[in-house]
C-alpha cells in the first residue's frame, strides 16, 4: 500500500513549491505583448526584484536557467584569455568555472572542500600574490545548493578592499536569494546572478543578472558578448521586447509579479526570519536523529549553514532507499545527494538534501520531518527517535 496519494510535497532545493497564488496568476490567456498591463508592470517588477537583492544597481532578465545567467554574467564582463579566480566549496562553483572554461576564459580554482566556507586567509594570500591584478574577477556562490555551505560575502569584499585588488566580486545567489540575508550594495558585490525557481517561488525558466556601475564598465571591453546575452538593451530598452531580446516570458512574468507581491506583503525581513526558524527546526531534528545513528549534517558549524537547504550524510546507500520510500510511500520528494562524492561511486548515494526555501510553512516542514522519521524506521536507518519533537520545540519557541 502507498500513502502518497494527495497533494505531493517537493522538498528538493529547487524548483521549490509553487504557491497557489502564483499558479493562479499564471492561469490566463496569453496577453498583448505590445501594450497594456504586461508592458506597464515591468518598471515596478524590476524595482521589486532589486529591493529583494537590496541594490540600486541594474538588473537584466533572461529567459534562462542558472546556467544561462552564469554565461550572461561572463560574456558581458570578460574577454577570451581573461583570468578569473573561482572560490569553490561545492558542485555549483565548479559548474560556473566550467562555463567560464567553455568561453575560453582562464580559470583558477581554489577548492575549500565540501563542509566549510572559504578560507579568508588563503584568499588574502592569493590576492596579495597577484601583483599585477591579473585576476579580472573573483567568482563564488553565496550558498552552494549541493553542499549547503554559506559563504561570508561581506568578508570577501573586505579582503579584496584590504588587498587593494581591482577584481570584480561576482556572486551566485541562485539558492539563497529571498531565503538567506543578502545585501548586494552594502556588501560591495559588483555582480550577482539569481533565478526565479527557488526563493522567488516561480516555475523555472527565468534568470537575472544584477550589476553595479563598476561591472557595467567591464562591458565596454568584453569581447565575448553576443546579441542575445548583451545586457545593455535589456536594462534600458527602447521597446518592450528588448527586455528579453524577443518575445517576453509572459506567464512567468505574471507568476513572478505575484511572488514578489507575496514577499512584500509578508515583509522581506519576516521572510528571512521564517527561513531561519524553519532551517533551525530541520537542524534540530537531524541533530537528534544523529544521536542514535550515522545521520549528520554536511556542514558542522551552524554559522556556515544555509537557511534554504540542508545537505545530510546518511553513512550508506540507505539514503537513496529513504528518498525512494518518502516519495513512493508518503508523497514527499527529497533532493538527491549532489557533489559530495564522485559520480558512479557507492558514496554518491550516501546523502540527501532537504529544501526549505520559498513557500514553506511550519506545518509543511514538520510534515516533511515526520515523514522522514517514519522513513528512517521503514528503511532501517539507525537513529534516535523523537527528532520531530525537537523540531517542533524550535518552532514553538520562535513562532
Amino acid at each position: 500500500m502507498s500513502l502518497q496519494h494527495g497533494r505531493p510535497y517537493l522538498a528538493i532545493p529547487g524548483p521549490s513549491v509553487i504557491p497557489d497564488r502564483v499558479l493562479q496568476a499564471m492561469h490566463r490567456p496569453s496577453p498583448n505583448i505590445y501594450e497594456g498591463e504586461l508592458v506597464d508592470m515591468m518598471p515596478a517588477l524590476l524595482a521589486d526584484l532589486k529591493a529583494v537583492a537590496r541594490t540600486d544597481g541594474d538588473v537584466a532578465i533572461y529567459i534562462a536557467n542558472g546556467h544561462g545567467v552564469w554565461e550572461a554574467a561572463l560574456t558581458n564582463t570578460m574577454s577570451r584569455g581573461d583570468k578569473v579566480l573561482v572560490l569553490g566549496n561545492g558542485h555549483f562553483c565548479e559548474g560556473w568555472a566550467d562555463t567560464a572554461r567553455g568561453l575560453h576564459i582562464d580559470v583558477e580554482i581554489m577548492d575549500f572542500g565540501f563542509e566549510r566556507p572559504i578560507d579568508l586567509e588563503a584568499f588574502r594570500e592569493r590576492l596579495n600574490a597577484d601583483k599585477t591584478n591579473e585576476i579580472k574577477a573573483v567568482m563564488t556562490v553565496h550558498v552552494d545548493t549541493s553542499t549547503s555551505v554559506k559563504n561570508d560575502v561581506a568578508a570577501l569584499r573586505n579582503v579584496l578592499d584590504e588587498a587593494g585588488h581591482s577584481a570584480l566580486l561576482m556572486i551566485d545567489c541562485i539558492a539563497s536569494l529571498g531565503c538567506d540575508p543578502f545585501e548586494m550594495d552594502a556588501w560591495g558585490v559588483d555582480l550577482m546572478v539569481a533565478a526565479c525557481q527557488k526563493g522567488l517561488m516561480t516555475p523555472a525558466g527565468v534568470g537575472f543578472v544584477f550589476f553595479n556601475e563598476k561591472a557595467a564598465t567591464y562591458r565596454d571591453a568584453a569581447d565575448l558578448v553576443t546579441p542575445y546575452w548583451d545586457w545593455r538593451p535589456r536594462v534600458n530598452p527602447e521597446w518592450f521586447y528588448l527586455y528579453f531580446c524577443g518575445t517576453a516570458p509572459t506567464h512567468h512574468l505574471y507568476g513572478l509579479r505575484e511572488a514578489l507581491d507575496m514577499i512584500a506583503e509578508e515583509g522581506l525581513d519576516a521572510v528571512l526570519r521564517r527561513h531561519r526558524v524553519l532551517a533551525q527546526s530541520v537542524w534540530a531534528a537531524i541533530d537528534h536523529w544523529g544521536q542514535g545513528g550515522p545521520l549528520e549534517m554536511n556542514v558542522p558549524d551552524p554559522a556556515h549553514r544555509s537557511f534554504a537547504v540542508t545537505s545530510v550524510r546518511a553513512g550508506s546507500a540507505k539514503a537513496a532507499e529513504l528518498r525512494h520510500w518518502c516519495e513512493h510511500k508518503a508523497g514527499l520528494t527529497l533532493g538527491i545527494g549532489l557533489g559530495l562524492a564522485p559520480p558512479g561511486t557507492p558514496e554518491w548515494h550516501h546523502a540527501f538534501r532537504i529544501g526549505h526555501m520559498g513557500s514553506v510553512s511550519g506545518q509543511m516542514i514538520l510534515g516533511a520531518l515526520g515523514t522522514i522519521e517514519a522513513g528512517l524506521s521503514a528503511v532501517d536507518i539507525a537513529h534516535k527517535p523523537g527528532g520531530i519533537v525537537a523540531a517542533a520545540d524550535v518552532i514553538a519557541k520562535n513562532a
